[in-house]
């Protein structure tokens, strides 16, 4: 069997359309998915994050008898505030307090408008004033 002079191995135009359609097709649908699955991923990691510096809020307050001040913040769980003789920290294994998952630091008030104190989150925007995606806790 001999080949015919001039003929190349390879693929069409039309098979190289039809492959790059269905990919895009695949895409399309399975795109969004894996996106809110990633969206809903870090709602749910600044959650735990929140509850995690909840508890260390309140081993700072049954060492302190108080809970951080506004101006000292979730600071005062890695470094001394001065004054405070009971202090037995760092309350947190990281040199500082952490972000959130879209790299803002979290938003904590004291007083809170449901208890002494509230941590929070502005979602992926960091604005406050974005309450629609505002992630908080508050102490009970």
């Amino acid at each position: 069997m001999r080949k015919r002079q001039g003929s190349e191995d390879g693929f069409t135009l039309v098979e190289m359309l039809v492959v790059i359609t269905i990919i895009g097709l695949i895409m399309g649908l399975v795109g969004p998915r894996v996106l809110n699955y990633l969206a809903e991923s870090k709602v749910k990691t600044a959650k735990i994050q929140i509850e995690s510096l909840s508890a260390s809020i309140d081993l700072y307050y049954l060492d302190n008898g108080h809970y951080p001040s506004a101006s000292d913040g979730l600071d005062a769980l890695v470094r001394r505030p001065a004054g405070d003789t009971g202090w037995n920290g760092p309350y947190l294994k990281s040199q500082k307090p952490p972000a959130d998952p879209w790299g803002h630091p979290y938003v904590y008030k004291t007083p809170g408008q449901h208890g002494p104190y509230e941590i929070g989150s502005y979602g992926p925007s960091g604005q406050q004033g974005d309450e629609s995606h505002l992630i908080t806790s508050a102490a009970r």
